[in-house]
Protein backbone atom coordinates (compact mmCIF):
# COMPACT_ATOMS: atom_id res chain seq x y z
CA UNK A 1 0.00 0.00 0.00
CA UNK A 2 1.41 3.29 -1.19
CA UNK A 3 0.37 6.11 1.39
CA UNK A 4 -0.10 9.58 -0.14
CA UNK A 5 -1.02 13.05 0.98
CA UNK A 6 -2.38 15.92 -1.63
CA UNK A 7 -1.71 19.37 -0.84
CA UNK A 8 -3.45 22.01 -3.28
CA UNK A 9 -5.09 25.41 -2.20
CA UNK A 10 -8.40 24.98 -4.11
CA UNK A 11 -10.97 22.59 -1.97
CA UNK A 12 -12.32 21.44 -5.11
CA UNK A 13 -9.01 20.20 -6.54
CA UNK A 14 -8.39 18.27 -3.67
CA UNK A 15 -11.59 16.44 -3.60
CA UNK A 16 -10.98 15.47 -7.15
CA UNK A 17 -7.68 14.46 -6.45
CA UNK A 18 -9.04 12.56 -3.64
CA UNK A 19 -11.69 10.77 -5.68
CA UNK A 20 -9.34 9.35 -7.82
CA UNK A 21 -7.09 8.29 -4.87
CA UNK A 22 -10.51 6.56 -3.57
CA UNK A 23 -10.58 4.25 -6.97
CA UNK A 24 -7.11 2.63 -6.68
CA UNK A 25 -6.45 -0.18 -4.59
CA UNK A 26 -2.82 0.35 -3.76
CA UNK A 27 -3.14 4.02 -2.92
CA UNK A 28 -4.58 4.91 0.56
CA UNK A 29 -5.31 8.66 1.39
CA UNK A 30 -3.34 9.58 4.66
CA UNK A 31 -4.50 13.70 4.78
CA UNK A 32 -5.20 16.48 2.60
CA UNK A 33 -3.81 20.27 3.39
CA UNK A 34 -3.98 23.65 1.66
CA UNK A 35 -0.29 24.59 1.87
CA UNK A 36 3.02 23.50 2.78
CA UNK A 37 2.97 24.93 6.11
CA UNK A 38 0.12 22.04 6.98
CA UNK A 39 2.01 19.59 5.17
CA UNK A 40 5.28 19.71 7.37
CA UNK A 41 3.06 19.22 10.61
CA UNK A 42 1.54 16.35 8.85
CA UNK A 43 4.80 14.96 7.55
CA UNK A 44 5.93 15.18 11.01
CA UNK A 45 3.00 12.91 12.40
CA UNK A 46 2.73 10.77 9.54
CA UNK A 47 5.52 9.55 7.22
CA UNK A 48 4.20 9.03 3.73
CA UNK A 49 5.33 7.43 0.91
CA UNK A 50 3.87 9.86 -2.07
CA UNK A 51 2.64 13.54 -2.47
CA UNK A 52 0.37 14.75 -5.18
CA UNK A 53 1.63 18.95 -4.77
CA UNK A 54 0.01 21.44 -6.45
CA UNK A 55 2.75 24.62 -7.54
CA UNK A 56 0.85 27.98 -6.75
CA UNK A 57 -0.09 28.40 -3.53
CA UNK A 58 -0.33 31.03 -0.54
CA UNK A 59 2.33 31.22 1.73
CA UNK A 60 4.97 29.28 -0.40
CA UNK A 61 5.08 27.58 -3.66
CA UNK A 62 5.34 24.12 -4.22
CA UNK A 63 8.39 23.66 -5.44
CA UNK A 64 10.20 26.27 -3.68
CA UNK A 65 8.91 24.05 -0.23
CA UNK A 66 10.07 20.74 -2.55
CA UNK A 67 13.79 22.65 -2.16
CA UNK A 68 13.62 22.62 1.14
CA UNK A 69 12.92 19.17 1.60
CA UNK A 70 16.24 16.61 2.46
CA UNK A 71 14.56 13.41 1.68
CA UNK A 72 10.72 14.09 -0.41
CA UNK A 73 8.92 11.21 -0.39
CA UNK A 74 7.96 10.11 -4.15
CA UNK A 75 6.48 13.56 -5.70
CA UNK A 76 3.88 13.99 -8.53
CA UNK A 77 3.08 17.60 -9.41
CA UNK A 78 -0.36 18.64 -10.44
CA UNK A 79 -0.91 22.22 -11.83
CA UNK A 80 -2.41 24.29 -14.07
CA UNK A 81 0.62 25.94 -15.50
CA UNK A 82 3.08 23.80 -17.42
CA UNK A 83 5.70 26.59 -17.44
CA UNK A 84 6.80 24.84 -14.69
CA UNK A 85 8.06 21.53 -16.03
CA UNK A 86 11.48 21.66 -16.50
CA UNK A 87 12.04 23.08 -13.11
CA UNK A 88 9.96 20.30 -11.61
CA UNK A 89 11.99 17.59 -13.49
CA UNK A 90 15.49 18.96 -12.10
CA UNK A 91 14.35 18.53 -8.39
CA UNK A 92 13.62 14.78 -9.24
CA UNK A 93 9.67 14.82 -9.41
CA UNK A 94 8.15 11.75 -10.55
CA UNK A 95 5.28 13.00 -12.92
CA UNK A 96 3.82 16.18 -13.63
CA UNK A 97 0.19 16.39 -14.36
CA UNK A 98 -1.62 19.26 -15.31
CA UNK A 99 -5.07 20.46 -14.67
CA UNK A 100 -7.76 19.59 -15.58
CA UNK A 101 -6.26 16.31 -14.18
CA UNK A 102 -8.21 13.08 -16.58
CA UNK A 103 -8.44 10.19 -14.36
CA UNK A 104 -6.61 7.65 -17.34
CA UNK A 105 -3.88 9.87 -16.75
CA UNK A 106 -3.92 10.13 -12.98
CA UNK A 107 -3.79 6.02 -13.01
CA UNK A 108 -1.08 6.18 -15.43
CA UNK A 109 0.83 8.50 -13.38
CA UNK A 110 0.25 6.34 -9.90
CA UNK A 111 1.07 3.11 -11.60
CA UNK A 112 4.43 4.60 -12.52
CA UNK A 113 4.69 5.85 -8.58
CA UNK A 114 4.21 2.05 -8.05
CA UNK A 115 6.98 0.87 -10.05
CA UNK A 116 9.39 3.37 -9.04
CA UNK A 117 8.09 2.40 -5.05
CA UNK A 118 8.75 -1.24 -5.51
CA UNK A 119 12.52 -0.01 -6.71
CA UNK A 120 12.74 1.99 -3.69
CA UNK A 121 11.35 -1.02 -1.55
CA UNK A 122 14.19 -3.30 -3.20
CA UNK A 123 16.59 -0.45 -2.32
CA UNK A 124 15.70 -0.29 1.33
CA UNK A 125 15.84 -4.15 1.80
CA UNK A 126 19.39 -4.44 -0.08
CA UNK A 127 20.75 -2.02 3.03
CA UNK A 128 19.26 -4.26 5.48
CA UNK A 129 20.62 -7.30 4.52
CA UNK A 130 17.57 -8.71 2.34
CA UNK A 131 18.23 -8.40 -0.68
CA UNK A 132 15.98 -9.64 -3.76
CA UNK A 133 17.29 -10.53 -6.47
CA UNK A 134 14.10 -9.43 -9.36
CA UNK A 135 12.00 -6.77 -9.03
CA UNK A 136 8.88 -6.35 -10.91
CA UNK A 137 7.95 -3.57 -13.85
CA UNK A 138 4.44 -2.73 -15.58
CA UNK A 139 4.28 -3.21 -19.46
CA UNK A 140 0.85 -2.39 -20.36
CA UNK A 141 -1.41 -4.64 -18.23
CA UNK A 142 1.07 -7.16 -17.70
CA UNK A 143 3.42 -7.18 -14.25
CA UNK A 144 6.97 -8.67 -15.77
CA UNK A 145 9.65 -9.65 -13.60
CA UNK A 146 12.76 -8.84 -14.43
CA UNK A 147 16.12 -10.87 -12.59
CA UNK A 148 18.91 -8.31 -12.20
CA UNK A 149 21.14 -10.96 -13.41
CA UNK A 150 19.01 -11.23 -16.30
CA UNK A 151 19.37 -7.61 -17.76
CA UNK A 152 22.02 -6.86 -20.66
CA UNK A 153 21.78 -3.14 -20.66
CA UNK A 154 18.95 -0.45 -20.04
CA UNK A 155 18.14 2.75 -22.58
CA UNK A 156 16.27 5.35 -21.69
CA UNK A 157 14.12 7.58 -23.65
CA UNK A 158 12.31 10.71 -22.19
CA UNK A 159 10.06 9.15 -19.25
CA UNK A 160 10.53 5.81 -20.61
CA UNK A 161 13.07 3.08 -20.19
CA UNK A 162 13.58 0.13 -22.20
CA UNK A 163 15.19 -3.01 -20.88
CA UNK A 164 17.36 -5.73 -23.19
CA UNK A 165 17.62 -9.17 -21.01
CA UNK A 166 18.28 -12.47 -22.17
CA UNK A 167 14.84 -13.26 -22.11
CA UNK A 168 13.82 -10.05 -24.47
CA UNK A 169 13.13 -6.65 -24.17
CA UNK A 170 10.79 -4.46 -21.84
CA UNK A 171 8.98 -1.09 -21.73
CA UNK A 172 8.33 0.51 -19.11
CA UNK A 173 7.43 4.04 -17.83
CA UNK A 174 10.28 5.20 -16.23
CA UNK A 175 12.94 7.85 -15.63
CA UNK A 176 16.42 5.79 -16.22
CA UNK A 177 18.07 8.78 -13.56
CA UNK A 178 15.32 6.57 -10.91
CA UNK A 179 16.45 3.21 -12.60
CA UNK A 180 20.09 3.70 -11.77
CA UNK A 181 19.61 4.88 -8.15
CA UNK A 182 18.34 1.14 -7.13
CA UNK A 183 20.67 -0.79 -9.10
CA UNK A 184 24.17 -2.15 -7.82
CA UNK A 185 27.18 0.10 -8.99
CA UNK A 186 28.93 -2.96 -8.58
CA UNK A 187 27.32 -4.88 -11.14
CA UNK A 188 26.01 -1.62 -13.52
CA UNK A 189 27.86 1.18 -15.19
CA UNK A 190 26.53 4.08 -17.11
CA UNK A 191 27.92 4.18 -20.55
CA UNK A 192 25.95 7.13 -22.00
CA UNK A 193 23.63 9.94 -20.86
CA UNK A 194 20.79 6.89 -22.16
CA UNK A 195 22.63 4.04 -21.44
CA UNK A 196 23.46 2.06 -18.37
CA UNK A 197 24.76 -1.64 -18.80
CA UNK A 198 25.43 -4.76 -17.01
CA UNK A 199 29.66 -4.78 -16.46
CA UNK A 200 29.19 -9.13 -16.20
CA UNK A 201 27.66 -8.70 -20.14
CA UNK A 202 29.85 -6.92 -21.93
CA UNK A 203 31.79 -9.09 -24.78
CA UNK A 204 34.08 -5.99 -25.89
CA UNK A 205 34.58 -2.72 -25.98
CA UNK A 206 36.18 -1.07 -29.83
CA UNK A 207 35.89 2.87 -30.32
CA UNK A 208 33.17 4.25 -28.52
CA UNK A 209 30.42 1.11 -28.42
CA UNK A 210 30.31 -1.79 -26.14
CA UNK A 211 29.72 -5.48 -27.62
CA UNK A 212 26.93 -7.20 -25.27
CA UNK A 213 25.55 -10.40 -27.55
CA UNK A 214 24.58 -9.07 -31.06
CA UNK A 215 24.13 -5.46 -29.77
CA UNK A 216 26.18 -2.59 -29.82
CA UNK A 217 26.18 0.45 -27.37
CA UNK A 218 27.40 3.38 -27.86
CA UNK A 219 29.83 4.84 -24.96
CA UNK A 220 29.97 8.58 -24.75
CA UNK A 221 33.12 10.67 -24.64
CA UNK A 222 32.22 11.75 -21.02
CA UNK A 223 32.09 8.45 -19.79
CA UNK A 224 34.75 6.29 -21.99
CA UNK A 225 37.60 6.64 -19.45
CA UNK A 226 35.29 5.60 -16.62
CA UNK A 227 34.22 2.96 -18.68
CA UNK A 228 37.75 1.40 -19.47
CA UNK A 229 38.85 2.02 -15.98
CA UNK A 230 35.66 0.01 -14.55
CA UNK A 231 35.77 -2.99 -16.80
CA UNK A 232 39.52 -3.09 -18.63
CA UNK A 233 41.72 -1.45 -16.09
CA UNK A 234 43.65 -4.51 -13.62
CA UNK A 235 42.44 -7.49 -16.05
CA UNK A 236 43.53 -6.16 -19.32
CA UNK A 237 46.35 -8.60 -20.23
CA UNK A 238 49.55 -7.86 -22.70
CA UNK A 239 53.15 -7.43 -22.57
CA UNK A 240 53.41 -4.93 -20.49
CA UNK A 241 51.96 -7.14 -17.50
CA UNK A 242 54.11 -10.08 -18.24
CA UNK A 243 57.16 -8.23 -19.14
Amino acid sequence: MIHCIIIDDEPLAREGMASYVREVDFLHLTATCENPLQLTKLLDQHPVDLIFLDIQMPKMNGLDFLKTMQNPPIVIITTAYPTYALEGFQLNVLDYLLKPITFDRFFKSVNKARDYYHLITRSTDTKTGAAADYFFIRCGSKYEKIYFSHILYIEGMQNYITLYTEKGKYVTLLYLKNLEENLDSQAFIRVHKSYIVSIDKIEGIEGNEIFIQSHRIPISRNYREQVIQRVVEGKLWDKIKFS
